[in-house]
């Protein structure tokens, strides 16, 4: 809710025009704190699209999605003007409420202020009002909204009297926050009134927090009570007069007809007959499609429209409130809160009505004026007509390379196998909801145990822990509840369950951090397993030869089911990088490419494919020549691999003697030991964030300390590169929320977002300290973009370098910081000056360099560290850094590039940091060349306009 202080209200403020107004009104967020001047344009920007005059004589002025880097934090200021001023569409203004919002909670704001654009008189109050107080009464005091609505329904309940009838209606009402204990309490001591025509009603006033109405209906049709019998019972939350209005809904329904028809029906139905819609109510449902719903300028467009009809016209959510609402009324229809996805019934009486419906129904799925996408089954996707004419994909050339996403290092050659999407056929109605429900928990248990053998059986810690987290899914109450609810409103066990999982999933894409929007995968792997239960649908079988593993997208048990003494690669349609299967197949050692389009689903089985995880391209049926030479490369490879394991604990170093030092990069201190065993010569990378996500707050000091000192004991007088806490609104913890951002990838993150809580940098910094005594320990702040950052954090490792005795602290230790932002290596001189060391990640330098995210499933494959752009950087930060004594590593994927090793090396990189299978490989890479090989690969590569041309000139060099 929006509240409003004194300090918030700026009195008597005077304006010759709107835009005098609204640089007052800039001036006043500029005052503030809460914006930078530039927020002025966005302002007058926002104006230019369309007028943001509300009615009552208020205004909400606003800036536009491009100007909120300009918002240093939201809030608002409101100005009002007594004599009023005259907006750029004609309409006399009193008040200015100006938002200066980092997200879009100005809709929220703009939904808050609707209840003040209905009452009369309140315009001329705004302009007479002498105090801030009396204006802050005027624009906060909420109106009490009685509730009726989807979530107060409760069809279908297996009751076996009408007491437990009214409890389930009393219990649905204290889920939706109406009422507490003392209601539930109260109402069951109620006898319930009979209404006639099987209706009957229990009221109380005790516990109640909001008025509302709740619906509930019994499964059994012959449920009777003292004789009458018992179609529905509505709980009423009674307030003072203010649940008036919901009293009315029932009068429709006093019709003997029309409770009888009602008996059985879904919560539509339900909410249509409170609606009033009666057999001489024409309606017509439109899906919302704008990507933020129903804000002021959509449903102007939509009121407008509304109004040109020849016949009233009322609107109401279908899945939302009973109460319908005009769709001529621009608060109302803002007052819904209608997101994208949500349908909207309009419903008309009288001759026109249906021409009335059509205009309405076809304004709002053409986007009311906005740019919208199409919104299908839950899931975005082209609607039937484009999907229609969406052009088939091109199919792969034999013999020619196909491009996809790089997700595990290694080449494979093999016969494909294709398991293409399996077809769930089942009906989505059933008659008998508790033999539906005993179904469906049925194929839950199933389901569990067949996940309980797989974590048994996994192939490797990250899958067990991957299918631990399904099992968890599986267990969700939630989950459960949505399924249930859906099938006592008639759905079968499998429509049920599917329509809890797809929700589900799609609420988890729709997350701004692409890691967990790609986790929806697992959702719907754990719900198509219980698919699979409910409707006896078994895999095909794998072939019994060595196969490459073409799949729309490998879940964990997918992955957990591979024989990999079999399966030599795998290609998938979607996915990214990032993706669970991506991962999972890098632990397992799998060559895999994603992301490589709908045409592989297209392939034959059994044709021949070269798959290349390196470069991210598989080849199907290749020439000859080009078997020969590609297995050649694997024997070559895995003699390669045979060696570098022998000698991975040898000295990392060139031909010629100079000396890289080749280090792990680690996502938990237990894979410490196992790094030194494959030959690392330190840690190069440890990400501390394993530690903040597997605690429910922030561990304390003894806990950090002795995770770390886990890594440190391991080592053995190794050196440790500690990455500090690298979080943000892409990667967030539970219990450090940050605002919802539109890029959390330049948002709050990293160093940036640690500085806003220093006491808890200053923590993990004491932690280090003290568990890097006698140890060399080295410390590296994530995404720091100068010199000021770095400096705020060092104030505070400096102060504890002088806090702690050196007795009880490392004093072998540095303070550095990763080269992750193009303006780190830009500014590296300034930086090398005060820090100890750099290292550079090249995942996320590539990134921002070449403005590709790089989970992307379309373009991701562009994102090669080995760009000249990403390269004149790493240039650069080597040279400054060279110049005051500094060393330099590389702690991204590039570092185990095998093409790219000997150019980092040409370019002065003195530490490459690899995951710990790499390691043994990397070591091996570096003793095939020598400096002088090195250097002159570097330049090659820099002269270079493309990655692709680097690559090219490198491979024919």
């Amino acid at each position: 809710m929006l509240t409003l202080g004194s300090d918030d209200i700026l009195l008597d403020c005077h304006a010759d025009d709107w835009q005098a107004a609204l640089n007052s009104a800039a001036d006043a967020l500029v005052a503030a704190g809460f914006v930078d001047p530039d927020y002025r344009d966005g302002l007058l920007d926002r104006e230019a699209q369309s007028s943001t005059f509300l009615g009552n004589a208020i205004a909400i002025p606003h800036g536009t999605p491009e100007s909120r880097q300009y918002v240093k934090q939201t809030g608002v200021r409101v100005l009002q003007f007594p004599h009023g001023v005259q907006w750029h569409d004609g309409q006399q203004v009193h008040v200015l409420v100006t938002i200066a919002a980092q997200n879009d909670e100005h809709l929220d704001i703009l939904r808050q202020l609707t209840h003040v654009l209905d009452r009369e008189g309140v315009a001329e109050q705004l302009a007479n009002a002498t105090s801030a107080d009396a204006v802050a009464r005027l624009l906060s005091k909420p109106a009490v909204v009685p509730r009726l609505d989807n979530e107060t329904l409760c069809v279908s309940f297996p009751a076996k009297d009408l007491q437990e009838l009214t409890l389930a209606a009393a219990a649905r009402l204290r889920q939706s926050g109406c009422v507490d204990n003392t209601f539930i309490s109260a109402i069951a001591s109620v006898e319930p009134t009979w209404l006639g025509n099987g209706l009957w009603l229990a009221s109380h006033p005790h516990g109640v927090a909001q008025p509302a109405l709740g619906v509930a209906t019994p499964a059994d049709t012959s449920l009777s009570h003292q004789e009458h019998p018992v179609h529905a019972l509505f709980c009423l939350a009674a307030s003072g007069e203010s649940h008036r209005s919901l009293l009315e809904h029932l009068l429709p329904l006093l019709d003997h007809s029309e409770s009888k028809s009602l008996v059985n029906k879904t919560s539509a139905q339900w909410l249509a007959a409170l609606a009033g819609e009666t057999a001489s109510t024409q309606t017509q449902r439109a899906r919302v499609l704008n990507p933020h719903g129903l804000h002021a300028r959509p449903a102007k467009q939509l009121v407008q429209i509304a109004r040109a009809q020849a016949v009233p016209i009322n609107v109401r959510l279908e899945e939302g409130s009973a109460t319908p609402v005009s769709a001529a009324s621009l608060t109302k229809v803002i007052g819904m809160g209608a997101r994208r996805g949500q349908w909207l019934v309009f419903s008309a009486e009288g001759e026109q009505a249906s021409q009335a419906l059509a205009a309405v129904s076809e304004a709002v799925e053409s986007g009311l004026g906005e740019k919208v996408a199409p919104f299908d089954g839950g899931r975005e996707s082209l609607s039937p007509a484009a999907e229609s004419t969406k052009p088939a994909a091109e199919p792969l050339v034999n013999d020619t390379p196909h491009a996809g996403v790089a997700a595990s290092p290694g080449l494979a050659i093999a016969p494909v196998f294709v398991i293409r999407p399996v077809s769930f056929e089942y009906p989505q109605h059933a008659d008998d909801p508790e033999q539906e429900a005993a179904r469906l928990r049925e194929a839950l248990k199933e389901g569990a145990a067949q996940l309980e053998t797989l974590v048994h059986d996994a192939p490797g810690g990250e899958v067990a822990d991957i299918l631990s987290m399904h099992e968890e899914m599986l267990d969700d109450p939630e989950l459960h509840q949505a399924a249930i609810d859906a099938i006592r409103e008639g759905a079968s066990a499998e429509a049920g369950w599917w329509e809890a999982i797809d929700t589900a999933a799609h609420a988890q894409e729709m997350l701004a951090d692409r890691l967990l929007a790609e986790r929806a995968a697992d959702l719907r792997d754990v719900g198509r397993r219980v698919l699979g239960v409910l409707c006896d649908v078994k895999l095909p079988e794998p072939p019994d030869h060595p196969y490459i593993l073409v799949m729309d997208d490998i879940g964990p048990s997918d992955v957990a089911r591979l024989d990999t003494s079999r399966v030599r690669g795998l290609l998938t349609v979607r996915g990214g990088a990032t993706a669970h299967s991506a991962i999972l197949a890098r632990a397992l050692g799998i060559p895999a490419v994603v992301g490589a389009g709908d045409a592989v689903m297209a392939l034959p089985d059994g044709g021949m494919m070269i798959l290349d995880g390196e470069r991210g391209r598989v080849t199907h049926k290749p020439s000859e020549d080009r078997l020969q030479r590609a297995e050649q490369q694997l024997l070559d490879q895995q003699q390669r691999e045979a060696d570098a394991w022998e000698t991975r604990f040898e000295t990392a170093q060139t031909r010629d003697g100079h000396r890289v030092e080749v280090a792990a990069n680690l996502g938990n201190t237990a894979h410490a030991e196992d790094a030194v065993e494959r030959g690392a010569e330190g840690v190069g990378l440890l990400r501390t964030e394993f530690l903040f996500m597997a605690h429910a707050s922030a561990p304390d000091l003894s806990t950090q300390i002795d995770e770390y000192r886990q890594a440190i004991d391991a080592l053995d007088g190794r050196p440790l590169v500690a990455r500090t806490l690298d979080v943000g609104g892409d990667k967030p913890l539970p219990y450090w929320p940050v605002p919802q951002e539109d890029n959390p990838f330049l948002g709050l993150r990293g160093i940036r977002l640690a500085l806003t809580q220093p006491e808890v940098l200053e923590t993990q910094f004491r932690a280090l300290l003290m568990a890097g005594k006698d140890s060399p320990l080295r410390i590296m702040l994530p995404m720091v973009k100068d010199i000021a950052e770095f400096r705020a954090a060092k104030a505070i490792y400096d102060r504890l370098l002088s806090e702690i005795s050196p007795s009880q602290r490392a004093t072998d230790v540095q303070l550095g910081v990763m080269i992750e932002v193009p303006s780190s290596a830009l500014l590296a001189p300034s930086l090398a000056a005060e820090v100890d060391f750099f290292s550079v990640g090249t995942n996320d330098l590539t990134q921002y360099t070449l403005a590709i995210d790089r989970g992307h499933p379309e373009l991701s494959a562009q994102a090669d560290g080995l760009h000249p752009a990403v390269l004149r950087l790493i240039q650069m930060t080597v040279d400054a850094a060279h110049a005051q004594g500094k060393w330099v590593g590389v702690c991204g994927e590039l570092a185990s590039d095998a093409m790219a090793v000997p150019v980092l090396v040409g370019l002065g990189v003195d530490e490459l940091s690899v995951s710990a299978r790499q390691i043994p490989l990397v070591k091996a890479r570096l003793r095939e060349f020598d400096l002088a090989d090195a250097k002159a690969s570097a330049q090659l590569a820099l002269a270079q306009a493309t990655s692709d041309d680097v690559r090219d000139a490198l491979e024919a060099r």
